[in-house]
C-alpha cells in the first residue's frame, strides 16, 4: 500500500514574527516626532528653504537606493507624471518650507498638533473629488478638529515666544500634504509606494534648487552638528521612517496604523522638552487634544482615505 501523507507544512518559516511590524511602527513614530525637535533646532542656523533643499536631496538619494534595489527602474505614465510632479513640489516642497517656516515661530509638539489635522481635510476632500460619502462623523471631526485649531492658535497669540502666523503656516503644510495625498491615492494604487514617494521627494529637492545658494551658503557657516542634523532628517525621518511605516502598512490595516500617528505629538512634547526645553503653552493642549478627538471622529466607519492618512514631519 503506498503511502499518500502530505508533507508537513511550515508556515512559521514564512510567516513575518509578530513583533516586526510592531517595531517598525515604533520607529516610524519616533522618527517623525524627533523631525519636529530637528527642525525647531535647525531654525537658527538654516532658513526654511535652504533646510526643505538639504533634507530632499539627502530624502531623495537614499530612497533612490532602496526604491531601484526593490521595485527596480519606475515607468509613470505621462498623466503619472503629471501626478507626481505635482506632489512633489506640494508636499515635499511647499509642505517642508512652509513647516520649517512655521516652527520658527511656535515651538515643536505645537506644530506635531496641528499637522495631525490633516486626516480630517483629506475627509473633506476624499467627499468632493473621490466620490467618498461626506458622514456626520467628518462634519462633526471637522468642527472639533478646527475649535482645537482655533484654541491653539489664541494660546500662540497669548505667548511670547508664538504667534498666529507659525499656527497658519504649519496649517498650510497640512493642506497642501491632504492634497498631495488625494493625488497620491490613485498613483500607489498603480505603482509602487516607494516609486510614488522616491520621485517626489526628487521632485521638491528640483523644486527647492532655488535655495542651493543659501544652502551653500549657511551649511558654511553653521556648525558641523546642524549639518548632521540636516542629514539625520533626510535619512532617518524621510527616508527610513516612510520605508518602516510601509512595511508596517503591509502587515496591518491602514486605519489601526493610523490611530498610532496620535501618539507623534505627544513623543514630540516630551523630545521637545528634553532636548529643547521648550514646551506648548498649557491652553496648547486642550487645543491639540481637541483637533486629536476631530480626527478620531472623521476616522469613524465607514472607512475612507482619510483613515489612510498618516501625516509625516
Amino acid at each position: 500500500m503506498t503511502s499518500t501523507a502530505t508533507p508537513p507544512t511550515t508556515p512559521a518559516a514564512t510567516a513575518t514574527p509578530t513583533w516586526l511590524p510592531v517595531t517598525a511602527v515604533a520607529i516610524t513614530l519616533v522618527f517623525w516626532a524627533s523631525a519636529f525637535v530637528a527642525i525647531r533646532h535647525l531654525g537658527e542656523d538654516l532658513s526654511p528653504g535652504a533646510l526643505s533643499l538639504g533634507r530632499t536631496l539627502v530624502g531623495a538619494l537614499c530612497l533612490g537606493v532602496v526604491a531601484l534595489a526593490t521595485q527596480g527602474v519606475p515607468h509613470p505614465s505621462r498623466g503619472q507624471w503629471v501626478s507626481l510632479v505635482t506632489i512633489g513640489v506640494l508636499w515635499f516642497g511647499v509642505y517642508n518650507i512652509a513647516l520649517n517656516a512655521g516652527e520658527r515661530r511656535v515651538d515643536a509638539g505645537t506644530a506635531a498638533m496641528l499637522i495631525q489635522v490633516s486626516p480630517v481635510l483629506i475627509a473633506v476632500l476624499a467627499a468632493i473629488f473621490l466620490n467618498e460619502r461626506f458622514t456626520i462623523y467628518i462634519g462633526l471631526g471637522l468642527a472639533l478638529a478646527f475649535t482645537g485649531v482655533g484654541l491653539i492658535s489664541l494660546s500662540s497669540g497669548e505667548s511670547s515666544d508664538h504667534d498666529v502666523i507659525g499656527v497658519l503656516l504649519c496649517l498650510v503644510s497640512a493642506a497642501v500634504y491632504s492634497v498631495s495625498l488625494i493625488l497620491q491615492k490613485p498613483l500607489v494604487a498603480k505603482l509602487p509606494a516607494i516609486h510614488v514617494t522616491w520621485l517626489a521627494c526628487t521632485i521638491g529637492a528640483i523644486a527647492c534648487l532655488p535655495f542651493a545658494g543659501q544652502l551653500v551658503d549657511q551649511t558654511r557657516d553653521a556648525p558641523t552638528s546642524s549639518v548632521l542634523w540636516v542629514v539625520y532628517l533626510g535619512v532617518f525621518p524621510t527616508a527610513i521612517a516612510f520605508t518602516t511605516y510601509a512595511f508596517a502598512l503591509k502587515h496591518m490595516s491602514a486605519s489601526n496604523l493610523g490611530i498610532t500617528t496620535y501618539l507623534v505629538p505627544p513623543i514630540t512634547i516630551v523630545m521637545g522638552v528634553i532636548f529643547l526645553d521648550e514646551a506648548p503653552p498649557a491652553m496648547a493642549y486642550v487645543g491639540g487634544a481637541l483637533a486629536l478627538v476631530g480626527v478620531a471622529v472623521a476616522r469613524r466607519k465607514p472607512r475612507t482615505v482619510a483613515q489612510e492618512a498618516t501625516p509625516p514631519a
